[in-house]
């Protein structure tokens, strides 16, 4: 693959079709000289192109006569229909005379075209006296000493030719064919190179893919070929801006182009494929053969997400432009549209980094940046969170703090009655939106998006993860976007400096001490003991101020000393009558990310309420009720959502997917915010377990001695592997919905041994759609769990036809079936 980034310069690109990019003239069938046509095009071109001056050899005149066209004003004219042997249309020659000799053409003459009679041949084609065709006499007039039917018979011989020859140039050079427009890639696995931005609103990209990139190095492999191989394609004789054209660049390169400006023999082209310009010599332009007009425009246009407002900050422009240029990303389509919005990851490093968000970090103000120094002492510092690994967010005071404090005041007084303007309506991740706690307003940035309705956030001036729902998100409104985003955050991450010990990951008890002790004190004291830059972590002594300076009596040595670090099993923290107590607050919690405020209180965001409320945070031995099915022979509509075979396959009621979705919402929100529980695990129970990042009600199938668990899903029917610290009691506001996974067996085939072949067919006829059943048996069981049915399967999708899935096995899967 080779790309061109030779001369660049403000690049103009063009959407749409390649009819929005030609002038779109209607050439009258049969009367165009084959290489007229150019000409008729500069005829109607006219932008990019410099000012003429006036012709100095024009004598001044309100009117133009024979007598005030000089000879060699006509002889230019000559020089140009020369190059037309088979004729140009007169109005074709004022720009053809313009663009060669950077002069203005007479006003007048084309109004009487007799007045160049002397030079040229002038064929009229109806009674309007600019159309007409002009032949240069010595290679195009008729002899006059012929007589008329003489002069008729070559004069139709000559229009005969120049209709054969239009049409054959049309055939292979077919400049007003268009080009297919670039269709989006579907949603999926995309890549893109980042060519070249005017700013953060017109990136060039190209998309990287089969149909895309590699087609188009394929195309560019047969240009190199054809031309190589035709070296009779003529070279364009008369250019036009808009024209497409085929550019011999270096090393037999051959690229697509497009016109955009003339200027004597030296045209401005704009390679459609890559989205740069260049100005390259008149005669580097070819003819551009039709079979290389069916792959669309790879140069295109997007906008990047959340840098909107700053799109022309040249810092920005510069920061974006040094950090994608020349460089492929995985992308997020965020819209789609005529320039789509996107995110841009790198994915090349162990974690994947959100370009947009990296890049917005050169608005910050730069006074306002904290940069802690190596053995300093700070002081009134507050904890502001605590993770499970016992690492720590901290506020130090600052200018940037007491800025962040005004600003949020500001907020508060202007969302005092509009706050329901600005809700969110496109979340993404790095997108920094504003988050209502405890009465005011916090700034967080959006790291994960679960659905529609709930996502994760991380308060920037706290540390703190939480997940809310979608609806409590405001935007920064537009007055006050600059000032809130030029604010570095103002949460510092650290961690206690020689710790943790030899124990591996920290303990729920060490943990949860640790929080208990820092997040009920405003007013520590902090020693920076080393910088960690790798990692933007600082290790630090942190101390009470009745201990300060005395080591030995900093957290770091209390915690070192506290019998915190022993692993016990079957361990529950204790509940208070009204909710969680002060201990159960994590890093996961809000933890007041107010600005100076009084000490961080122990509660939940309005999002999780309801749960909590409902739950009295205890679990509970209740069972859900079974799920309801329709009568035997009745039909019921279903997702099959596991599909091992024909005799092994799980079903969820159509009607009751929104509740789950809801439940799997509501689940996400509670655990992502409560305190992680040590569980007391046992087989047969009922649990909530973190698969990937959604949580899921499960029943514990089989406990393995390297710490896994064997669950299965209750709702979805699967058996998944999952660590024991992913497993928490399951509330009893989660008991509520009956499990929606039905176990299923096809009727109306044999049961028998399925073959992997018959196994994978069906797996793809059914699993993951909507069909509707009709059960014809149910085996009840103790649990509902394992209660199964036996039931017809009907799709249901094609207007006309029900196909039945059993009669569709039966025809076509028993051949793969082995029994043995």
């Amino acid at each position: 693959t080779f790309f061109f980034f030779l001369n660049k310069s403000p690049t103009l690109i063009f959407g749409g079709t390649s009819s929005d990019h030609m002038d779109g003239l209607l050439y009258p069938a049969k009367r165009i000289p084959p290489l007229a046509k150019s000409g008729i095009e500069q005829g109607k071109a006219s932008q990019n192109v410099t000012s003429s001056k006036v012709d100095p050899l024009l004598k001044p005149s309100m009117e133009t006569t024979s007598g005030s066209l000089s000879s060699d004003f006509k002889q230019k004219v000559v020089n140009i229909l020369l190059k037309y042997s088979s004729g140009l249309w007169a109005n074709a020659l004022p720009k053809l005379y313009q663009d060669t000799y950077q002069l203005k053409f007479p006003e007048g003459v084309l109004n009487n075209l007799e007045l160049l009679s002397d030079v040229c041949t002038v064929d009229h084609i109806s009674d309007n006296p600019k159309k007409a065709i002009l032949y240069a006499k010595p290679q195009g007039h008729i002899d006059e000493n012929l007589n008329v039917s003489e002069k008729v018979q070559m004069r139709d011989a000559v229009k005969a030719t120049a209709e054969q020859q239009y049409e054959e140039s049309k055939e292979q050079y077919p400049e007003s064919m268009t080009v297919p427009p670039l269709i989006i890639p579907a949603e999926g696995s995309l890549s893109v190179l980042v060519v070249e931005l005017n700013n953060t609103n017109e990136v060039i990209i190209r998309y990287v893919g089969k149909d895309y990139s590699s087609a188009q190095e394929r195309m560019e492999d047969e240009m190199k070929e054809y031309y190589s191989q035709n070296p009779s394609v003529p070279l364009v004789q008369s250019v036009s801006v808009g024209q497409l054209v085929a550019v011999h660049v270096e090393e037999d390169a051959w690229l697509r182009a497009q016109i955009t400006s003339v200027e004597d023999n030296r045209i401005k082209v704009c390679y459609v494929d890559y989205g740069f310009s260049e100005v390259i010599e008149k005669n580097c332009v070819y003819k551009l053969g039709k079979q290389f007009y069916s792959l669309p425009f790879q140069a295109a246009k997007c906008k990047l997400a959340g840098l909107e407002f700053f799109c022309d900050d040249p810092v920005l422009v510069k920061t974006v432009e040094s950090q994608t240029c020349s460089k492929i990303f995985a992308v997020e389509i965020l819209e789609k549209s005529d320039i789509p919005l996107l995110v841009l990851y790198d994915t090349s490093g162990e974690d994947d980094i959100n370009i947009n968000a990296t890049c917005r970090k050169a608005l910050y103000d730069k006074s306002l940046e904290l940069h802690l120094q190596a053995d300093a002492i700070y002081k009134n510092v507050r904890v502001t969170s605590v993770s499970s690994d016992g690492s720590l967010y901290c506020q130090v005071p600052s200018k940037g703090l007491s800025r962040l404090s005004e600003m949020l005041q500001k907020l508060e007084d202007y969302f005092h009655y509009k706050t329901s303007e600005f809700n969110v309506s496109l979340p993404f991740c790095g997108k920094i939106c504003l988050f209502p706690y405890k009465g005011k307003w916090a700034r967080v940035e959006i790291t994960i998006v679960h659905s529609s309705r709930a996502l994760d956030v991380q308060f920037m001036d706290t540390g703190t993860v939480a997940s809310v729902k979608v609806s409590e998100l405001r935007e920064i409104p537009s007055q006050f976007l600059r000032e809130v985003i030029a604010i570095p955050p103002q949460a510092i991450k650290c961690c206690l400096a020689d710790l943790p010990l030899n124990t591996g990951m920290w303990t729920p008890d060490a943990v949860l001490w640790l929080r208990d002790t820092v997040l009920n004190c405003p007013d520590f004291s902090m020693k920076v003991a080393k910088l960690d830059g790798s990692k933007g972590t600082a290790h630090i002594y942190l101390f009470t101020p009745e201990n300060f300076p005395d080591v030995d009596r900093s957290i770091n040595r209390q915690i070192i000393n506290a019998d915190l670090w022993k692993h016990q099993k079957d361990v529950f923290l204790s509940v208070t009558p009204g909710g969680i107590s002060s201990t159960k607050v994590t890093s996961e919690t809000v933890s007041a990310p107010e600005l100076g405020g009084a000490g961080p209180e122990k509660s939940f965001p309005d999002s999780v309420k309801p749960a909590l409320e409902r739950s009295g945070a205890v679990p509970t031995p209740d069972m859900p009720p079974p799920l309801p099915l329709s009568k035997l022979g009745e039909p019921m509509d279903v997702y099959i959502s596991v599909a091992c075979h024909p005799g092994h396959f799980v079903v969820q009621p159509w009607q009751e997917l929104h509740n789950l979705e809801v439940l799997m919402e509501e689940m996400m929100l509670y655990y992502s915010m409560a305190e992680e529980r040590p569980a007391n695990i046992e087989k047969n129970k009922l649990y909530a377990a973190k698969v990937e990042n959604k949580w899921y009600r499960v029943i514990i199938k089989g406990i393995l001695t390297n710490g896994l668990l064997s669950v299965y899903e209750l709702d979805y029917g699967k058996h998944e592997l999952v660590s024991m610290k992913k497993v928490q009691p399951l509330m009893d506001a989660f008991r509520k919905l009956p499990f929606q996974a039905i176990i299923a067996q096809l009727a109306g085939v044999k049961s028998q041994q399925w073959s992997e072949e018959a196994s994978v067919v069906f797996r793809n006829r059914v699993e993951k759609k909507p069909l509707v059943a009709l059960i014809q048996a149910v085996n009840e069981s103790t649990n509902s769990w394992d209660r199964k049915i036996v039931t017809y399967l009907v799709d249901t999708s094609l207007p006309d036809t029900d196909i039945w899935i059993h009669d569709f096995v039966s025809q076509d899967l028993v051949e793969f079936s082995k029994v043995n």
